[in-house]
């Protein structure tokens, strides 16, 4: 299924890519290039007479180093701060050590400690080029004190004022490796913090989505892969197509193939959204079973656009799926292929 704007950029291989042959490039859908441009300040430093964008080298190199930045689960915002702020050495994974980590988990042991949040996690949304915010921490001190009250406040704040998009990049996906990080290389000791910040993100984001009510229109339909059950990215989707007014149908974690298969079949959605937190529960055939589905009257048969979400998938591709690096990317295109 193509993306309006597609036809419109004629290749010109002496003038710099197009915005579709650097897409092909890249692995990632042409919306998710000028999502990148729009949002984050990578836009290409030529045009032609038309206005079309065309890429040099040096803009192509900027996006590569974005899109292995978001291939290790960075927040796009961060990775275009990164990526504008000039070379770097190569890209690790995040977590301790990694880009954005603290120095430790020593100050952690004690929530009220001074530095326990701000030496632990990384800079807050900005309004302006170096400006802070206390958000993030305030919600991992208040995730480490098992305050429901200040988690669920933080949260209604934030969704508030940054929108579901922009509280997940800013806020809520910071806190949740900050929270995980202590999990990770402490035992288990932090479990209970990281299950109640869970539980209180998928609450504030499902006030999002309508319930027992279905809108019209096509529709996309998130599931998670069968023997998935990281949930929460998908609900962080479904409520931001839900702000925008968009029609969502999720179907939750661990989803088996032929239900999967059933429900697509039985909706006719304009996009279906597949997640896999790890290779291990990635199934390229059921991805390409799901993408070759049909439905209609013949002569007018449609296909769903198959979106591959999740680290799982990071490098793993199949034919005419998109693979959107972040959730502000993976809306665009879900809105794009509605109004299709």
């Amino acid at each position: 299924m193509k993306v309006p704007g597609d036809d419109a950029e004629q290749a010109d291989d002496s003038a710099g890519l197009t915005t579709g042959e650097l897409a092909g490039r890249l692995g990632v859908a042409p919306t998710t290039i000028r999502s990148w441009g729009r949002r984050y300040g990578l836009e290409p430093a030529a045009h032609t007479p038309g206005g079309h964008r065309r890429w040099s080298p040096a803009d192509v190199a900027r996006l590569e180093r974005m899109r292995a930045l978001t291939a290790t689960g960075l927040a796009p915002a961060e990775a275009a701060r990164l990526v504008r702020a000039g070379p770097a050495g190569p890209v690790g994974p995040v977590g301790p050590g990694g880009p954005g980590s603290g120095d430790g988990p020593d100050h952690m042991d004690d929530p009220d400690h001074p530095a326990t949040a701000d030496s632990r996690v990384p800079d807050g949304p900005r309004t302006g080029p170096g400006a802070p915010t206390a958000e993030r921490p305030d919600l991992v001190r208040a995730a480490l004190r098992l305050d429901s009250a200040a988690m669920d406040a933080i949260l209604r704040s934030a969704l508030a004022s940054h929108g579901v998009v922009g509280a997940w990049d800013q806020v809520i996906t910071p806190a949740l490796r900050a929270v995980g990080r202590l999990w990770e290389t402490s035992g288990e000791r932090y479990i209970d913090i990281e299950h109640a910040l869970t539980w209180h993100v998928s609450g504030a984001l499902g006030r999002f989505v309508p319930r027992g009510t279905d809108r019209r229109g096509a529709a996309t339909v998130l599931a998670c892969m069968p023997g998935e059950d990281h949930t929460l990215p998908l609900q962080a989707l479904a409520a931001a197509l839900a702000e925008r007014r968009l029609p969502v149908r999720m179907l939750g974690g661990a989803l088996p193939a032929e239900p999967l298969v059933a429900a697509v079949r039985r909706t006719g959605p304009a996009a279906v959204g597949l997640w896999s937190q790890s290779v291990a529960t990635v199934s390229r055939a059921l991805a390409a079973q799901v993408a070759a589905m049909e439905w209609g009257v013949r002569g007018a048969r449609r296909r769903p656009a198959v979106l591959l979400l999740g680290p799982g998938w990071a490098g793993r591709t199949v034919p005419g799926a998109h693979h959107p690096p972040g959730l502000a990317e993976a809306a665009d295109l879900c809105a794009s292929l509605g109004r299709e």
